[in-house]
């Protein structure tokens, strides 16, 4: 496997730097602690890691999240509605008159469900809800909690909102994620 390499300094305990650098999703890992910078001693030089493979997959999802907002609000379906209608087989994990959640066809974690409300009604991304949008949003949340304790994780879990472009939002039909069964980290990239 190939790996890009990239150097910079932390001040000690911080992550801030790691962050900015790299923000994006794709797995990283400190390779080694190179030595102490010149002139700051509680600076070590790190060096972080992530496979050409794991860089080109951000640069498609990248791109199918930029391809996706120039159709955001066109009003034709969206792959979310065909799985509404039943058009589209789902592994469907809970439903209601109101949401929908099913298993996500690329887990990001060991438990990666994803929950939609069944009337779309222009909340095609979260920046675009309105004061009207109010009981679907409350009624997304708990349903994420219940979906959460159905798959047994009581130790936490994520919900996560990519919204717009630069939010990697691929999809313009609110949707929620729900991730557990593992520990997850922060920042999450």
């Amino acid at each position: 496997m190939k790996f890009v390499m990239a150097s910079l300094c932390v001040s000690k305990g911080s992550i801030a730097g790691l962050y900015a650098t790299f923000m994006s999703g794709a797995p990283k890992r400190i390779t080694q602690v190179v030595r102490a910078s010149p002139g700051l001693p509680s600076a070590p030089q790190v060096r972080l890691s992530r496979s050409r493979s794991s860089m080109k997959a951000l640069a498609d999802e990248e791109r199918a999240a930029a391809i996706a907002a120039a159709t955001a609000d066109s009003g034709a379906p969206t792959i979310f509605d065909k799985i509404i209608s039943k058009e589209i087989p789902a592994p469907v994990v809970y439903e209601d008159d109101k949401a929908l959640a099913f298993r996500d066809i690329n887990p990001q974690a060991p438990v990666h469900i994803v929950l939609i409300p069944k009337n779309r009604d222009g909340l095609t991304q979260l920046a675009k809800a309105e004061e009207r949008h109010k009981d679907i949003l409350g009624h997304l949340l708990y349903v994420a909690k219940v979906v959460a304790a159905q798959e047994d994780l009581a130790d936490g879990f994520r919900v996560v909102i990519n919204d717009g472009p630069n939010g990697c939002q691929s999809i313009y039909h609110l949707h929620l994620h729900i991730l557990g069964g593992r520990k997850l980290k922060w920042p999450p990239g």
